[in-house]
């Protein structure tokens, strides 16, 4: 990724995203950071990785948390290299994904599935082994050539109402039209919605995901705040904004994936009964005071509170002498790092993934290096960024630990796993 940027590359809209309201206020302000994912080469290293703002701000008329600074979509997305396939995970999630969706609404065999972000595939390949007809959208082009290649056609651009009316004259409506961890990267919500209503068949269902702002708050998951996210959905807001375009919502499922999200399921209006789950969660939305500044103000302060509980310990564990690296090197680390300043404690980055090995972190270059050095330089003391991933990592670095290894967990509450550096004695262990 070219980052290289000037500011036409950032740009600022004055209105809301889903309803075109003028009355946005500041809701919090998380510290600015480089582009999240551009972890760079030592061919690199000379260019500078401008920061840019993460203020989220709230419609004071629907209630919707968004960025209105925002980086350029072709900047972020061209050369985007993330791969579905690399996350074990997320292909398990996918195949139940599947099954859920086509049992829902009893989508048959052969009929037309989209997906809008396709990435390397991977969801649209297990439709396709299970008998459906299938295209993906990503602005990726090198992901997109891999995915086509693998016999998953995907045409490498950026999903809009004209590009729709496009497939549907050369392919037909789209029975099953998916959009996972994606809706909450646009910025132009009319045009891809307007897309979206276009191509649906009559019969038809779009799904999506995306982190849950009541997650986002309640789980202190603030690291999903990134420049690829523009939007931080909850549910209230949604319904209004599809109806305004003939859509409803019809069903909302709450599911664990990005440290908690939600699975929406949109018809055209009229066209399905609507499940209490839309007004259970809006329920949710209004006890937590989801359109109210103080809410996010308090939320703001709360995680004052966390950083300065997490700086204490490793300012301690700094004084004596100790060496401490962090876990991780993805998106959300970047945010992580950069909100709680955490750049001045860490020598370097550890990730199980080869891939990462031997780039740096965005801006402040931290050496991101395999997971092996945990044994081999056996540092005193691991932050644990990928805080959301810790079950698996602690299992996964048992030994680690066994051996006088200290993991600290920063979120969702600080915790210590092992013992402290220069401690004898064991702080925390579960």
């Amino acid at each position: 990724m070219n980052t290289q940027m000037i500011e036409t590359d950032l740009h600022h809209r004055d209105s809301c995203r889903l309803c075109a309201g003028k009355n946005l206020e500041l809701a919090f302000a998380l510290k600015k950071s480089p582009i999240a994912d551009d972890y760079v080469s030592r061919e690199r290293l000379s260019e500078a990785q401008k920061p840019y703002p993460l203020d989220v701000f709230l419609c004071m008329e629907c209630g919707h948390a968004q960025h209105i600074d925002f980086v350029d979509a072709a900047m972020l997305f061209r050369s985007y290299n993330f791969k579905t396939a690399s996350s074990p995970g997320l292909l398990r999630h996918f195949q139940q994904y599947v099954k859920d969706v086509v049992a829902l609404f009893s989508i048959s065999p052969g009929e037309f599935v989209v997906e809008i972000g396709s990435n390397d595939g991977s969801l649209l390949k297990i439709f396709k082994e299970s008998g459906y007809s299938v295209l993906g959208i990503d602005p990726a082009r090198s992901i997109a050539e891999t995915a086509t290649a693998a016999g998953i056609e995907t045409i490498p651009e950026f999903f809009t109402s004209h590009f729709a009316e496009e497939i549907k004259q050369a392919r037909g409506s789209a029975s099953i039209i998916c959009a996972n961890n994606v809706y909450a990267h646009i910025d132009n919500m009319d045009d891809v919605t307007a897309g979206v209503k276009t191509l649906l068949a009559p019969h038809g269902v779009f799904v999506f995901e995306v982190s849950y702002l009541v997650d986002t708050i309640e789980g202190r998951v603030f690291d999903t705040i990134y420049h690829e996210h523009v939007s931080h959905h909850s549910v209230e807001p949604l319904v209004r904004f599809f109806q305004k375009h003939g859509l409803e919502l019809v069903h909302v499922e709450r599911i664990t994936s990005k440290g908690g999200s939600i699975r929406c399921y949109v018809r055209h209006f009229g066209s399905g009964q609507v499940s209490p789950s839309v007004q259970e969660l809006i329920a949710l939305e209004q006890r937590m005071g989801l359109r109210e500044i103080k809410t996010f103000q308090d939320f703001a302060a709360d995680l004052d509170k966390v950083k300065s509980q997490l700086h204490e310990l490793l300012k301690q564990i700094q004084n004596d002498g100790a060496t401490i690296a962090g876990f991780g090197a993805s998106s959300t680390v970047t945010t992580l790092i950069y909100h709680f300043e955490l750049g001045r404690f860490l020598s370097y980055l550890i990730d199980d993934n080869p891939q990462k090995a031997g780039l740096f972190s965005p801006g402040l270059h931290l050496p991101v290096v395999h997971s092996d050095v945990l044994y081999e330089r056996k540092p005193d003391c691991v932050v644990v960024l990928a805080w959301k991933y810790f079950e698996a990592i602690s299992k996964r670095h048992e030994s680690y630990l066994s051996n006088g290894g200290t993991f600290v967990l920063p979120l969702p509450e600080l915790k210590v796993f092992g013992r402290a550096p220069g401690d004898s004695s064991a702080v925390h262990t579960e």
